[in-house]
């Protein structure tokens, strides 16, 4: 299977269970990695036949910057069954969500899952 890859999405918004973390808006990381066939698409050079990650990438945006969860399960699984549902060409989706300031020694932490879209049903 392809991968189509969005690496190292730096975005800012609200995360976290701590009373500073619920008004101070922080940076989140976020790397997705999703599963498709992307043969077609090789074949006619057409976008319409492509997995479109452009628009796939200001969706998670447009998320990320309106949510305010307190927890980055909820956020990395909000973002899974974004990316399935708005492509159909895609059969499975890795996304790594992380705070890269969230730990005083660590460089970040974060949350990394692989859903499917029976995941979802």
């Amino acid at each position: 299977m392809d991968k189509i890859i969005i690496k190292d999405l730096l975005l800012r918004g609200i995360i976290g269970i701590n009373p500073e973390e619920r008004v101070k808006q922080q940076d989140i990381l976020i790397n997705v990695v999703m599963f498709a066939d992307i043969r077609r698409a090789a074949a006619s050079d057409d976008i319409a036949d492509a997995v479109d990650y452009k628009t796939t990438t200001k969706r998670i945006i447009d998320h990320v910057e309106a949510s305010s969860d307190f927890l980055v399960e909820k956020l990395v699984t909000d973002i899974a069954r974004l990316v399935l549902e708005g492509n159909p060409q895609v059969t499975k989706v890795q996304v790594r969500v992380e705070k890269p300031t969230a730990l005083r020694f660590a460089q970040s932490v974060g949350i990394e899952i692989e859903r499917s879209r029976a995941d979802f049903q």
